[in-house]
C-alpha cells in the first residue's frame, strides 16, 4: 500500500517527526558509559507515553522477527545494525550505538535512527562509517522531489556508500510510512536512476542508509530480532522521515536545534 497524505495529515506528520527527533536527541544525551540498554528502553517508553503517542514497536510482529518485539526502541550495539532488541547490557567506552525509533502520533508515523559512539574513545574508522551513512542520507534526500523516482534516491544513497568503500545489503532499506510504519514503496540503498515509483507530493518516506564495515551479509541473533554483521564487524545506520512536497523533500525528523 502507498499512502498519499492530505495537508491535515502532513501537519500531524510534522508533529510526529518532531517528537521522534527530540526523543532520540534526549536519549543520545543520556546514553553514556554505564547506561543500560533497558534504561534507554524505559526512557523511550516514558517519553512516548507522556506525549500521548503510540509505539510502533511494542506489538510489532512481522515475518522477519520472532515477535512481538515487546520494546519501545531498537538499540543496536557494535556489530548489531538493525532491529536491536534491548537487553541487560551496560554501555562501555567506545561502543557504537544505533537508536532507531518509530512513533505514531495523531494517526501518522515518523521513523528515524541515529548512530554515535559512546564515551571518549572515537575510533576514526567508526567515525568515518557513521559520516558515510549521514552523507548518503543527505544525498538521498537531495534526490527526492515530485517527479523523481525511487531509483533516483536509491542511486544517490548507493553512490555515496560505494564510493566510501562499503558493501551494500539490499534486503532491508527505506520504506513508505503513513498511518502504519512499514509501507510501500521499498527504497533500497542502491539502485538505478529513473526506475521505480514516481514520487508525488504527500508521500512520506523513511530513508535509511546502513552499512557494515566489511560485509553485506547479515545474521540473526538468538533473540530472533537483532541483525548483526556476519563477520562481527562494526556497523552504522542513519535515518530520516521525509515528506515529498511541491518544492522538494521536507525532513520531518530533524531535532529542534538542527532546524534552528
Amino acid at each position: 500500500m502507498i499512502e498519499i497524505l492530505n495537508p491535515t495529515d502532513l501537519l500531524r506528520a510534522r508533529d510526529a517527526g518532531a517528537l521522534v527527533a527530540n526523543i532520540l536527541q534526549t536519549l543520545r544525551n543520556r546514553s553514556t558509559v554505564g547506561t543500560n540498554l533497558l534504561d534507554i528502553n524505559l526512557w523511550a517508553r516514558n517519553m512516548i507515553t507522556e506525549a500521548g503517542a503510540l509505539s510502533c514497536y511494542v506489538d510489532y510482529e512481522p515475518s522477519f522477527g520472532r515477535g512481538p518485539f515487546g520494546h519501545y526502541i531498537c538499540t543496536s550495539v557494535n556489530d548489531a545494525v538493525l532491529h536491536g532488541l534491548p537487553y541487560d547490557y551496560t554501555l562501555a567506552d567506545g561502543d557504537l550505538l544505533t537508536l532507531d525509533l518509530a512513533v505514531s502520533q495523531g494517526g501518522v508515523v515518523a521513523d528515524s535512527a541515529i548512530s554515535f559512539i559512546v564515551g571518549d574513545s572515537k575510533p576514526p574508522e567508526d567515525v568515518a562509517m557513521i559520516n558515510a551513512t549521514e552523507r548518503a542520507l543527505s544525498a538521498g534526500i537531495a534526490a527526492a522531489g515530485p517527479g523523481a523516482h525511487i531509483g533516483d534516491i536509491s542511486h544517490a544513497i548507493g553512490s555515496v556508500l560505494s564510493e566510501a568503500g562499503y558493501p551494500i545489503n539490499t534486503e532491508f532499506g527505506g520504506h513508505g510510512v503513513g498511518s502504519t510504519m512499514h509501507q510501500d514503496p521499498h527504497v533500497a540503498n542502491k539502485g538505478r536512476p529513473g526506475r521505480g515509483y514516481r514520487l508525488r507530493p504527500g508521500l512520506l518516506l523513511a530513508l535509511e542508509p546502513w552499512v557494515m564495515a566489511d560485509t553485506a551479509e547479515l545474521v540473526t541473533d538468538a533473540d530472533g530480532w537483532t541483525l548483526r554483521s556476519a563477520t562481527g564487524c562494526r556497523t552504522a545506520h542513519s535515518e530520516h522521515t521525509i515528506a515529498i512536497t511541491d518544492d522538494g523533500a521536507e525532513i520531518l525528523t530533524l531535532p529542534a536545534q538542527a532546524q534552528a
